[in-house]
């Protein structure tokens, strides 16, 4: 990729590492600065039918960088967003929609298969000459005055004056950077999927709020959508392993048949639940984008969306900068993301904690908030824009 492997000791002014979406997007961004750019990423393996919903901000990112003209063909518009109260409490919230319409948009988002998502990133970064691609992971990073130095698992060493770190909640590069993350590990699992239904879903993604986690049904093209159900974990192990004509019909009885009967198209994936953020977003000469930086539940399809945002960040600070890139543009990158970043990942939280109470005061406060985002037209436009924070714009 932009010419082949990188000899010993060879030096860029950007290495990022991790691929994904928030990393092969970033190394792009990175090139189209003009910055000499490596990306230490070994090939992905995606579950089968695994989706990922972004919204206007995102789509725009990914519209820049080329990369929306082959996906939308394949991707499924997000006309409207449903939430349904479905935990069977005492007080219950009423069910509310969001219409893109109502805030002058064709659709709030698109969901977009995560494999096409990274083939068509990384398709346009082997066409980017000062992109280099290195299919291994790092295996040791130090931080010196002038530079940091990368080693990759087969002894390869580079130098570069800043790391991005998109390297996961695991992330090398936040370890060796000397941040730290606080991590809560939730007593929930998700369970993904994907379904072909009956009725259409009318590019409607319904969510409904159970009393273990969301059960949210994301349209994909034709009668298909992707499933995202939260439970207990061993509810979730149990539900992987059923037979499939079981599961479907677990699946339509928490749907309450909403779009009929339903059949599985990909095989269950489940994984632990965790909500993780990191102590520093930057330090050093590393910055930290995705869930090198945050980790959330799947709730309000905040995740990647967030980690876009965080390239969207390091856009705009590479975009103002000539020259070197040295510990400064890490300090800045991290008072950048410091309220976005913040403020999303309580509020996630926060939704997700209000699910599993049986506290009455907390279910009123829930339920008196959405019905005020279904009936006080300000407050519901303000939740449409706050859940999109577009990167590029305001809407």
């Amino acid at each position: 990729m932009g010419g082949a492997s990188a000899s010993k000791s060879e030096r860029f002014e950007v290495c990022v590492v991790g691929g994904g979406a928030t990393g092969w997007a970033a190394a792009l961004i990175c090139a189209a600065a003009g910055r000499e750019t490596a990306i230490l990423a070994p090939p992905a393996d995606f579950p089968l039918g695994r989706t990922a919903a972004l919204f206007a901000g995102a789509v725009e990112l990914l519209d820049w960088l080329g990369a929306m003209a082959e996906l939308r063909p394949a991707a499924a518009r997000l006309e409207a967003m449903r939430l349904i109260d479905d935990t069977g409490r005492l007080l219950r919230a009423p069910e509310v929609t969001f219409y893109a319409s109502e805030i002058g948009l064709d659709a709030f988002g698109y969901n977009i298969v995560n494999r096409r998502l990274v083939e068509s990133l990384s398709g346009l970064a082997q066409k980017e000459p000062k992109i280099t691609h290195l299919e291994e992971p790092a295996a040791e990073l130090a931080f010196g005055e002038d530079e940091a130095r990368l080693t990759t698992r087969s002894g390869a060493r580079i130098a570069a004056e800043l790391v991005v770190g998109a390297d996961g909640s695991r992330s090398l590069v936040r370890e060796r950077a000397g941040i730290g993350m606080r991590r809560t590990r939730m007593a929930q699992s998700a369970l993904v999927t994907t379904l072909s239904t009956d009725f259409e879903h009318r590019f409607i993604s319904t969510e409904f709020h159970k009393a273990h986690g969301p059960f949210t049904l994301v349209p994909m093209p034709g009668s298909h959508v992707s499933l995202v159900w939260v439970e207990r974990p061993v509810e979730a192990t149990r539900l992987c392993q059923v037979p499939e004509e079981e599961f479907a019909e677990a699946a339509e009885e928490a749907a309450h048949s909403l779009l009929g009967p339903m059949r599985l198209t990909a095989p269950r994936v489940s994984y632990p639940l965790s909500v993780g953020l990191a102590d520093r977003f930057a330090a050093a000469r590393a910055v930290l984008i995705g869930e090198a930086a945050h980790v959330f539940p799947p709730i309000g399809a905040q995740g990647l969306n967030l980690g876009l945002r965080d390239v969207e960040a390091l856009k705009d600070l590479l975009a103002s900068r000539r020259g070197a890139l040295g510990p400064d543009v890490a300090e800045e990158f991290h008072r950048l993301r410091q309220a976005d970043i913040r403020s999303r990942t309580l509020a996630v939280d926060l939704l997700n904690r209000s699910l599993l109470t049986g506290m009455l005061p907390v279910q009123a406060l829930r339920a008196i908030a959405l019905s005020a985002a279904g009936g006080f037209a300000p407050f519901r436009r303000f939740l449409m824009h706050q859940g999109l924070a577009k990167t590029f714009r305001e809407i």
